[in-house]
């Protein structure tokens, strides 16, 4: 590979950086993918691992094992710590620099506690790793082993009670999740409790759950949730979360799990840059996704506010990353062969989904709108298909149909103490 090809880094192999790398396979350039983790996560099933559906091994993937194929792809395992836009580098943690002539900023999001992170977060984890999700599960099934060693009726009541806060996609596929463990899997476990008494509560701020959704697709979502067990509580604030519970809207809720899933904001990649973040710590970008007042650098994904064509900023999706990802793969190897800029990102939705649990899903496809069984089945094809690699497909694939016929989970394992456990047993 030639010494003057030019240097692309890439921050992030979450969707939109590992698909910004994979359109640049074989390109007269030389990338480098610099992530925390040597793995890619498909975090939208994340929430399966948290309730012993799935093991982390089924939803993630090498990064190398990806992209070992392209040979002017390096992979460096790393975490930045700033970025010399005036020298054109990227400073790494352990004081190395990788110098770039475009950089791609892909650094996806976290969880925002609006100002609480240091007096909530501890209490009530959010599912954005692998280690949130084993923490949770670790936490749900804690909570029930303690239920099932003490006498005390009220104390097993709050251990048995699991508050998801936030009504959004993640909130109400974890909230489902949950009422199903209880309710088909860990009912055969005990012997002095019954998890099908457990209670899943699901706390929204807004009006209603689901606000991006359509309002008859989220009335169906609602309906199937409190079929499942589930409560639904709308219009309430969390006013304060503790070990041992939550105060809502003023009324204390004892439980023995909490989830976060009410809110996120952009990974803190603004500041590398030395640029002001805009609204929810984004980072402002042009329409070809570079970033304004930068020469070289662009961000794309759940750290980028990209404009859609109706001026409203595009939602934190994995396909509006991937699809951002492709497109500025395809350009740079195309601005790297003869010099044609980097034209404007133009979104085409593929819908948006939610799964509410066993046989309930739905779809907004804009015009057409889909719920239920069958809404279901095209989300189970969907994540089986953007899973990376055949034998994940198939892995997972037959667990859900083996989850489907007998109601069983097989990842019930308890791997780490929850750092609340003193209040457990």
């Amino acid at each position: 590979m030639a010494e003057t090809e030019p240097r692309v880094v890439i921050i992030g192999a979450g969707f939109g950086g590992l698909a910004c790398a994979q359109a640049l396979g074989g390109a007269p350039v030389r990338v480098t993918v610099v992530d925390k983790n040597n793995y890619h996560l498909f975090a939208p099933l994340l929430y399966q691992v948290a309730t012993a559906a799935l093991s982390p091994a089924d939803i993630a993937e090498p990064i190398r094992r990806i992209l070992h194929r392209h040979r002017n792809i390096d992979v460096r395992m790393g975490k930045v710590s700033g970025v010399d836009t005036a020298g054109r580098q990227v400073i790494l943690s352990d004081g190395a620099r990788l110098p770039y002539d475009r950089l791609v900023v892909a650094t996806g999001s976290i969880y925002s506690y609006f100002g609480h992170e240091a007096e909530w977060q501890r209490h009530a984890p959010g599912l954005k790793t692998i280690e949130n999700a084993r923490e949770i599960r670790a936490r749900l099934l804690y909570a029930f082993e303690s239920a099932e060693a003490i006498t005390d009726p009220e104390e097993r009541r709050r251990l048995m009670t699991t508050v998801v806060v936030g009504g959004g996609p993640t909130g109400v596929e974890m909230a489902g999740a949950v009422a199903e463990l209880c309710r088909y899997t860990l009912s055969r476990d005990f012997r002095h409790i019954d998890p099908r008494q457990a209670r899943v509560l699901l706390i929204e701020a807004a009006p209603r759950i689901l606000g991006p959704f359509p309002e008859d697709l989220a009335r169906y979502a609602e309906r199937a949730l409190e079929a499942k067990g589930v409560k639904v509580v709308t219009g309430a604030m969390v006013d304060s979360i503790e070990a041992d519970g939550v105060v809502v809207g003023g009324r204390r809720i004892p439980a023995g799990t909490i989830v976060w899933g009410a809110g996120v904001k952009a990974a803190p990649a603004a500041e590398w840059l030395g640029i002001e973040p805009a609204k929810g710590g984004r980072i402002a970008v042009e329409p070809d996704l570079s970033v304004r007042g930068l020469d070289g650098v662009y961000a794309l994904g759940d750290v980028a506010l990209a404009a859609g064509e109706d001026g409203a900023p595009l939602p934190g999706l994995a396909q509006v990353a991937k699809q951002q990802g492709e497109h500025l793969g395809r350009a740079l190897a195309q601005l790297a062969r003869d010099g044609t800029p980097v034209p404007a990102f133009r979104f085409r939705s593929r819908g948006n989904t939610a799964i509410v649990g066993r046989n309930a899903a739905i779809f907004d496809f804009g015009r057409r709108r889909l719920k239920g069984r069958l809404a279901w089945l095209l989300w189970a094809v969907v994540h089986v298909w953007l899973l990376v690699g055949f034998e994940k497909r198939m892995r997972v694939s037959f667990q859900w149909l083996w989850r489907w016929l007998t109601y069983q989970r097989g990842a019930r394992i308890i791997t780490r103490e929850p750092p609340d456990a003193e209040k457990q047993l």
